[in-house]
């Protein structure tokens, strides 16, 4: 089967501590999309086409009533 286009993963992580998970990231070499990063969240760029959001643990709570 062919794709039309590229296609872009998201993979959504629940953090204790978005600052402190941000500042390890980093010192790792991965970089943030300032775009989609606020108080709540953080898009870290893995590379074009893949992301890992970092949330905050009450954030995180917000996208399942588990």
């Amino acid at each position: 089967m062919q794709q039309n286009g590229s296609r872009k993963l998201f993979v959504n992580i629940a953090v204790r501590d978005l600052k402190k998970s941000m500042e390890f990231f980093s010192k790792l070499g991965f970089t943030f999309n300032p775009k989609f990063t606020d108080e709540n969240a953080a898009c870290m760029v893995v590379n074009d086409e893949a992301f890992v959001m970092l949330l905050s643990e009450q954030f995180f709570r917000t996208f399942t009533k588990r």
